[in-house]
């Protein structure tokens, strides 16, 4: 699954622009390959709130989430996102797992997500350190995440992960 994630990004590489730091920059692409990471401990997963600050859905409820702007492996991704958004690193893990990739249009942003769920199982439950992309967080039960004010789509993710987990 890796070299098919990887072939993606180098397809969008080779036709969208990049930011000073080689990323590459989707601001005006209609289509973008996110990861979506779900962070497990025992029957509960993390919902985060996104801050006013980021560049959509503002306000909604949503999990550890990036573009895969860059060439590298998705654990590599993974990581980079755990540690950035709130604070964990490989030594929180005990497994990872990454669901059936999806796409889905929001015409209401006018932009096309493909979108590569994921979960890490976490060791023990983390100390949580959030960045400016999220103003609080929750642990909540999968069963529950109706109850929130989502991004589109979390659900559809979250049901492609969900064969991973004993919940």
């Amino acid at each position: 699954m890796d070299r098919e994630i990887l072939d993606l990004i180098k397809e969008f590489a080779e036709k969208l622009p990049r930011f000073p730091d080689g990323r590459i920059d989707y601001s005006n692409s209609e289509t973008a390959p996110v990861i979506t990471v779900f962070i497990v401990y025992k029957d509960e997963i993390l919902l985060l709130k996104r801050s006013n600050s980021v560049r959509t859905y503002k306000g909604k409820w949503n999990t550890v989430a990036g573009y895969l702007d860059e060439l590298k492996p998705v654990y590599s991704k993974i990581l980079e996102e755990l540690r950035e958004e709130i604070g964990l690193t490989e030594d929180n893990i005990l497994s990872y797992h990454l669901g059936e990739s999806f796409t889905f249009t929001d015409k209401s942003i006018g932009k096309t997500w493909i979108v590569h769920p994921a979960c890490v199982i976490l060791k023990e439950k983390p100390s949580i350190k959030l960045d400016w992309e999220h103003t609080e967080y929750r642990w909540v039960k999968p069963m529950d995440i109706d109850d929130f004010d989502t991004v589109p789509n979390i659900k559809e993710s979250l049901d492609r992960i969900l064969e991973f987990l004993n919940l």
